[in-house]
């Protein structure tokens, strides 16, 4: 596995019976088992392989409100501010510094767009700046792109995926919630219609209340259970470079065909934005229909469509299973695809040529991770009127890592039956069912 994160021990004993199942340890599964261990629940945490393993492990470690979907700015901006304490909180480094992120362009009417989002995200809170030229050239010293203006928000910062997971479930851990890695969990027990618990494959766990944050997995397991969650999943490619000069006043940069996040190590995570891989399979092809406005968005034209294994099996492919048998989680316990070397190579051929100094660059790693994505962009968070107790926190789009400690604690509150900080309407999954138009994002 071409990623590094922090290991996480697992908890001494197993638990039969808990407050509240938490299924998935990643970002938001993690945050979420650590806010109602906060609240003094009695939480499990599970995992099919390892906290982080998948694409908590594996984003770009982007931690920011601007460009998001106007509906996420109230999740992104309480998001930001916990990354800002967590730190200190839990006694470990996540990895966060708000170190500001930066869309540089060389595009006038692009500028004008980003000007654009940016007054109407000034009503939800968020403030950001407007850069000129020369300003824009004096904090990409080393760039030889001819850019037109900027838009840079200081506030805004990044984290590092290995690090930031691992810690908060280590932190839930010492709140006293259980952690179980390797540990899938096959599906839900229920009752008239109520959760009443957990099936793992070590045994049934009671509890009154569940949250799934599966991310690309989770619409196989709402499948089973016979909720339907339109989720299209995307090979991303990213990469670390070998440690190389500072060469941006920014923490986070999008730039010409590149995204950038300066690492702890000295060196990048580099990506080309918005290019990834749809692997044709059942589920995508069961609701391709939901994606027709995304498709007809320019974010169509720079994905790569092909067949592969996970037409059988992986988190897109069809078919039921038993809890008392292996189940398609413990199959696959880390999902590693294979990363597209295609992307590798142009992502640092893009950077080189705008920043010549880096001529040389070395690629350390290079990875690829599933992008659990809505038809919308905008995720789920929600209870289900199928299944009373179980509340879904998936289909992030890319956006989970970020956002991840605000939609743990809205998780933790539709768990508890506790009244929500933000308003769910946009995060509804029966927006996808209930005649309504999907919309294009409101992203910049």
């Amino acid at each position: 596995m071409p990623i590094e994160v922090q290991r996480v021990q697992d908890s001494a004993g197993f638990p039969t019976k808990v407050d509240v199942v938490v299924v998935g340890a990643g970002i938001v599964g993690s945050s979420t088992a650590y806010e109602l261990a906060r609240k003094g629940r009695s939480v499990a945490l599970f995992e099919k392989g390892m906290v982080a393993g998948e694409q908590s492990g594996r984003n770009w470690g982007w931690v920011r409100q601007q460009n998001r979907d106007l509906h996420e700015l109230p999740l992104a901006g309480y998001s930001l501010k916990r990354w800002g304490e967590l730190n200190a909180e839990i006694g470990t480094d996540l990895g966060f510094r708000r170190a500001g992120c930066f869309y540089p362009t060389r595009d006038p009417a692009e500028l004008a767009r980003w000007e654009t989002w940016s007054q109407k995200a000034r009503e939800y809170g968020f403030t950001n700046e407007t850069l000129s030229a020369s300003q824009t050239r004096e904090r990409m010293k080393g760039s030889t792109s001819p850019w037109v203006g900027a838009i840079w928000s200081p506030t805004d910062g990044k984290a590092e995926p290995s690090l930031a997971a691992p810690a908060i479930a280590t932190g839930a851990k010492a709140l006293g919630a259980h952690l179980h890695q390797n540990c899938a969990v096959r599906g839900l027990d229920i009752a008239n219609g109520q959760v009443k618990g957990v099936w793992t494959e070590r045994g049934l766990v009671q509890a009154d209340a569940v949250v799934l944050a599966g991310g690309a997995w989770s619409s196989r397991f709402l499948r089973r259970h016979g909720v339907d969650l339109p989720v299209a999943n995307i090979e991303g490619t990213a990469l670390r470079t070998t440690p190389a000069p500072e060469i941006v006043e920014a923490g986070c940069v999008s730039g010409a065909g590149y995204a950038l996040r300066r690492r702890l190590d000295g060196g990048y995570t580099v990506a080309v934005p918005g290019h990834g891989i749809v692997n044709l399979a059942p589920q995508g092809i069961r609701y391709a229909t939901k994606f027709r406005e995304m498709m007809r968005a320019k974010i169509a034209k720079k994905l790569k469509y092909r067949v592969s294994s996970r037409f059988w099996n992986g988190p897109d492919a069809w078919g039921g299973w038993d809890f008392d048998k292996m189940s398609p989680f413990e199959r696959i316990r880390v999902m590693d695809p294979t990363p597209d070397q295609s992307l590798v190579d142009e992502a640092i051929r893009n950077l080189v040529a705008d920043f010549p100094a880096l001529k040389g660059i070395g690629v350390a790693a290079a990875w690829a991770g599933l992008i659990d994505t809505s038809p919308d962009l905008v995720p789920v968070i929600d209870t289900t009127d199928v299944i009373r107790g179980l509340t879904i926190a998936t289909g992030f789009s890319g956006h989970g890592f970020a956002l991840g400690p605000g939609a743990g604690r809205l998780a933790s509150e539709l768990a508890m039956n506790e009244k929500p900080f933000v308003d769910l309407h946009a995060f509804r999954i029966t927006r996808f069912s209930d005649g309504s138009a999907i919309r294009r994002p409101e992203m910049m």
